[in-house]
């Protein structure tokens, strides 16, 4: 069997092994998802549960107004931080596609280097000037997917740091909020008492 032959058998095996990959990444993240989203619907069902009995021993007016404000506080937080795990395993999931697709750029390179280097070894006297020529300009091409694959990286951890910062003051927003309903309803009692 000749070499072009093997090449054409090596790469379609290298492309279905890159493929595989990508699926696997991408249904990894799909299944943490899944695997939240359950955790989710069997914590609110038993949520909903112990509520409804509270709901129904409550006695008076003022007994429904702590009730119903105890309600909003533990749901902001658990929107946020549901809110945040989906982020997370997006986030992952992004940063394992990245890794992978720079990998797949850095072999690309290497392919096209090897086929120019390959070029210049068979070709006629006199295109050493086309050669350097074709290597310069891979060299530049991989210096300007180097810049942008960095300015896109510092990008995306300067957006992942935003997040994190708002996600946390959100937090603080919410506790603070049921902090000052929690001591609003005493007042509240004690002026209808």
């Amino acid at each position: 069997m000749s070499a072009i032959p093997q090449q054409v058998l090596a790469n379609q095996k290298a492309n279905l092994d890159n493929f595989l990959a990508f699926q696997s990444t991408v249904f990894s993240g799909f299944e943490k998802l899944v695997d939240l989203n359950l955790k989710v619907i069997k914590a609110t069902i038993d949520e909903v549960a112990q509520k409804s009995q509270q709901a129904i021993e409550v006695k008076d007016a003022q007994e429904a107004l702590a009730f119903t404000s105890a309600l909003v506080q533990p749901g902001a937080e658990k929107v946020l931080a549901y809110s945040k795990h989906v982020y997370d395993i997006v986030s992952g999931v992004q940063g394992d596609l990245s890794k992978f697709t720079e990998e797949q750029v850095a072999q690309g390179q290497q392919h096209v280097s090897e086929a120019i280097d390959q070029i210049a070894k068979s070709a006629p006297t006199g295109t050493e000037g086309a050669v350097a020529l074709l290597k310069s300009s891979l060299a530049t091409a991989n210096s300007a997917y180097e810049s942008v694959a960095k300015a896109t990286r510092q990008a995306a951890d300067a957006a992942e740091s935003n997040i994190t910062a708002a996600t946390n003051a959100t937090f603080k927003a919410a506790a603070d909020a049921a902090e000052a309903a929690k001591s609003a309803a005493p007042r509240a009692r004690r002026a209808t008492a």
